[in-house]
Parts: C-alpha cells; structure tokens; sequence
C-alpha cells in the first residue's frame, strides 16, 4: 500500500515538474535581466559623467561617489538574499525592491530635467549641498537599495526553477547561468550605445526616463510569468542558524569530541524537509555543537545538527574565494569610471559620427554576446565529454581564467594611457582615437564573462538549501567590496604620491589627466592582481566541492523524496504552487 502510494505521489511530481519551472519559466527573467541591465550597466559607465559635468564633482570625487553607489549597491544584494531567503520568497522580494527601484529612478529623472536642482560650479571637490544635496543622495540611496534587493533574489530564483538532483536539469542549470550572463549581455548593449547617446548628446533626463520605462516593463514581465515559477517557500533565517552553530561551539568548547562522527546530534532521515548533508573533518572546533549531553533535550541554542555545523562550514570554505575576487572588481571599476574620463578627452569621431566616451564598453559587451552562445553551445558539450562535469570545466577554473585577463587588462590599460597621455602632451588638438581603449575593455570583458558567471554558478550549486539567495549574494558582496577598495586606493595613492612626487601632487589629483599619471595606477593594480592570483590559487586547490562530500545516486524513489516539496499526498513542500497549476502565497 504504502509502495503504491509512494508511485503516486512520484507521478504526480512527475507531472508537477512538467508544468512549472525550466527555461520557460526562466524566460520572463531573462527578459526582467535585459531590461533592467540595460539602465543599470548604461548608468555605471555614464553616472560618472553626469557627476562631472552636471552635479561639478571633480575627477577623482566624481569616480569615487560612482564606485561609494555601486559598491553600496551590490552590499545591499545581501539584504534582498537574506530577505529572500529567511522572510519573503524570491520572487516577492524581487517586485518589492523592483517598485524601490523605478520609483528611484523616477526621482534621478525629475532632478535631471529640472535645472533648478542642479547645483552652481564653486570650483571645489564637490558642490552638492543642502536640498539639492537631499534630493541626490536620497535618490541614489534609495536606487541601490533597489538594484541591490533584485540582484540579491533574481538570480537564485532563475536558478530555482531546475533541479539540482535530476542529472538532465543539472545540466540545464549550467546552462541558466550563461544565458543569464548573454540576456544581461544584450540588454547592457542597448544601454550603452542607444541610452548612453541619449543621455549624453540629447539631454540626461531623457536617458534616465528610457531607462525608467524599460525597468518598469521589465518587472512587469517577470510578474507575468508567476503561473509558470517553482517559488519556492523561505525557510529558517540563514544569519541565526549560523550564529547558532558559533555559540554552542563556543559553549561546548571544553567538551570532548567524540570517537565517531556518527555521534554526533543529526536531523532523522525521515524528515525529507531538510536538505541533509555529509559529515566532513574539516574545522572539527564546529563540531562540538552537535554534542547532545546527557539528560539534555535537543533544542535551538542548545545543540545542532551536523547539517546545520557543516552549513557554517561551507560558507567558511566560500569566504576565501570570495576575497581572492575582490582585487579584480576594484580593477572593473577602474573601467567605468577613469576610463570613461580618458575617453572624454580622445578623439571620439567615427566618420562623421560622434561617439559617447561611455559608449566605448560596447566592444566587450559584443566580444561577450558572440563568445557565450560559442561557449554554451560549443566548448560545453566537449568539455563534458572529458570532464564529466555538467558546466564543462568547474566553477573555480572559470573564476582563475578571468583573474589572469583581468592582470593583462590592467598592463595594458596603463600601456595605452602613456600613449594617450604622450600624444595629448605633443599635440592637444589631435588625441588619438576613442577606440585605444577597446583592448583594455575587449580583455576585461571576457575576463568578466569567466569569472561573473563562474561565481555565480559555484555559489549556487556550493550552498545549503537555505541559504541559496545570501550565498548567491556573496558575488555581489565581491564587486560591493572591490568598489569601495577603488575609493580607498584612489585617495591612499593621491596622499601616499602627493608626499613623495617631485611635484608634490598626487598621481591623480586635479581636473586634468594629462598632468596625472594614471598609467602608474593602473600598474599598481596589475601587480596587485597578479600577487592575488597566486593567494586564489592556494584557496581554489584546496577547496572541496560539496558534490565530493556527498553520495551521488541516480534520481530515484529516496532523492525525490529528498526534494522539499509543499503538499503531496500528505507529504510536506516548501515549494509554493501545488500540482495543477494553482498557487498559495
């Protein structure tokens, strides 16, 4: 009775998974990531002129309030993953911090077109002040709180809708990643040819309402598409689990591990809710929180479970890799805000068109949109024949091929500014042409096309159950950190420079980049980069998948049964959506 059941509620999550999630699902969130890139990444490479130009920022402030907003941006996308994954599901969260967003926007439009809440050039580092300073920094407070929350929820929620357990969906989530990285891709195209141009030779505010429009049609569209999502439920907070596992670790630190791991406290293997993982030996203190005392009862605060221990565990084995990719951000935004600055002092003439100095990262967003359907549709399906792997080659491989362009990005960037610079010096009225700066961009982007989508991936797959948003967030924490290190470099090296110059001015002081020595910086961050190859190297070659601590089996009867689902012939899911198509929120 009991086996015929259980081959009915197989057939009926057979047909569940038929009907909800895979690509047709992931679809509106592809179009959601298009839209929505294409404001966001035509802002990232176009705020910085707006600041100099419109808001009288100068040089090195103009490029340091432009990477303080994008670092704060992609610190936020913690938030929308810990909300996501502890109080509202991710697709909820998604649309909450989409309204956030556009309503930002809105107000980033209405200060651009109203002259009155511009500030007058006072000729010092910044000249935002009272009201207008309110209206300015509330808005783009209020647009990274946005961006952030979306970008915290939507890319573990495209990523919710395959199975990591069924070996046919494995591999699809593999390919979700890229074909998230080439919507982004496109979208970003749009944004810094049509709406750069708009905004730069037309008028800001008519940029920012284009990019207002496309935001809101795209979280429009991805509201569209809830019929088709497998959403799934939040569950326990990921933040108190894993304080948790430190107290009683810390409480039990005079406690005595026991001779066998199989000892230790653990979740019974009847509760298929939660995601069970594998004792491993690493960082052992951890696991005296699972010791269960004598006469004790188990009880939060009291004792853990090995599940949850070995949670801490793989966050803590994530953290290395997250800091060996921070370098690497701080050179990305070295590429959205001086390099857009040198390229507005070159010559910009394409024939007798005239292009946007932010419109020069259009050649490695086009590098990018050819090179992922080759990638994906090519290099994948041969590299799986010897690999095995679902994704081709790992996650970690990805992340170090990007790390190394990222270096001979660098190298030449401060090769071509001594050109750039040389050329200005000898003849102010001929600079050399805009598109110099395409191999510094052409590198970087195909560095960005390994390491994004790589870490994106590898944070997915790596983490538990329940915190797949937060973890998912730990690439933007990356970036968020990368960009406030752009900030701290750029004012260290103008104090550390200023004292030691023969001019006693600072590498890249002023409003001129001709009298600076911007190459010099763009060296330093190479051999910064380089040196942090090596230190990713040692964590990458010592860090243990969670595939490897675990049992692979063929989906069957136990692994589906593994599969939290909501309410299945008495059995419980924490996927919203019962079969048949009908929701429960």
């Amino acid at each position: 009775m009991a086996d015929q059941e259980e081959t009915e509620e197989l057939k009926l999550l057979a047909e569940w998974k038929r009907k909800k999630g895979g690509f047709r699902a992931t679809m509106f969130v592809f179009v959601l990531s298009a839209l929505d890139n294409m404001g966001f990444v035509a802002n990232m490479v176009s705020l910085v002129l707006y600041f100099y130009g419109v808001m009288h920022f100068d040089l090195s402030s103009s490029a340091n309030t432009l990477t303080n907003f994008m670092g704060s941006t992609f610190l936020l996308s913690l938030v929308g993953g810990f909300i996501s994954d502890t109080y509202l599901n991710r697709f909820t969260t998604c649309l909450i911090f989409g309204s956030l967003e556009v309503l930002a926007l809105a107000m980033v439009t209405f200060q651009a077109a109203s002259g009155h809440l511009h500030p007058n050039a006072c000729g010092k580092s910044s000249c935002v002040k009272g009201g207008i300073g309110v209206m300015f920094y509330a808005s783009l407070g209020l647009y990274a709180l946005g961006i952030g929350g979306v970008r915290g929820s939507m890319t573990a929620f495209g990523a919710d809708q395959f199975e990591e357990k069924d070996p046919n969906e494995a591999k699809a989530l593999a390919s979700y990643f890229n074909w998230l990285l080439l919507s982004s891709t496109l979208g970003a195209i749009s944004g810094v040819t049509g709406v750069v141009w708009v905004s730069t030779q037309r008028a800001w505010h008519w940029g920012f309402f284009i990019i207002t429009i496309a935001s809101s049609i795209g979280f429009v569209a991805l509201a569209i598409g809830k019929p088709f999502y497998r959403i799934k439920v939040p569950g326990d907070s990921p933040t108190i689990r894993i304080v948790q596992v430190i107290v009683v670790a810390f409480k039990n630190r005079k406690l005595s591990l026991p001779e066998s791991h199989e000892e230790l406290y653990e979740i019974s293997d009847k509760d298929a809710t939660v995601e069970k993982i594998l004792h491993t030996s690493q960082i052992r203190s951890l696991d005296k929180a699972a010791i269960l005392q004598e006469n004790m009862k188990p009880q939060p605060w009291k004792v853990c479970t090995v599940t949850q221990i070995e949670e801490v565990k793989i966050l803590t084995r994530m953290l290395p890799i997250v800091a060996s990719t921070i370098i690497m951000n701080t050179c990305l935004a070295q590429l959205q805000t001086f390099s857009v600055q040198q390229g507005n002092i070159m010559n910009l003439k394409l024939g007798s068109f005239t292009v946007p100095a932010s419109s020069i990262p259009v050649i490695p967003l086009i590098f990018i949109s050819i090179l992922v359907p080759i990638y994906e549709l090519f290099f994948v399906p041969f590299a799986r024949k010897i690999t095995n792997h679902p994704s081709g080659i790992t996650q970690l491989q990805r992340v170090g091929v990007g790390l190394v362009l990222s270096v001979i990005s660098m190298t030449v960037a401060g090769m071509v500014e001594v050109k750039r610079r040389n050329q200005s010096r000898k003849d102010p009225n001929n600079p050399i042409s805009l598109f110099w700066l395409s191999f510094q961009y052409g590198i970087f982007g195909i560095a960005d096309m390994f390491t994004l989508v790589g870490l994106l991936e590898f944070f997915y797959r790596e983490s538990p159950s329940s915190m797949k948003s937060l973890s998912t967030s730990f690439t933007w924490l990356s970036m968020s950190i990368g960009y406030f290190l752009s900030t701290v470099f750029v004012n260290l090296i103008n104090v550390v420079t200023k004292r030691i110059t023969p001019s006693k001015q600072g590498w890249l002081h002023g409003f001129d980049l001709n009298q600076n020595n911007l190459n010099l910086f763009y060296w330093f961050l190479a051999i910064l980069s380089c040196l942090n190859f090596f230190n990713y190297l040692y964590w990458a070659s010592r860090y243990k998948y969670k595939s490897e601590d675990r049992n692979s089996s063929p989906i069957g009867l136990k692994t589906l049964h593994e599969m939290p689902l909501k309410v299945i012939g008495g059995t419980k899911q924490n996927w919203e959506g019962s079969i048949g198509g009908n929701t429960q929120e």
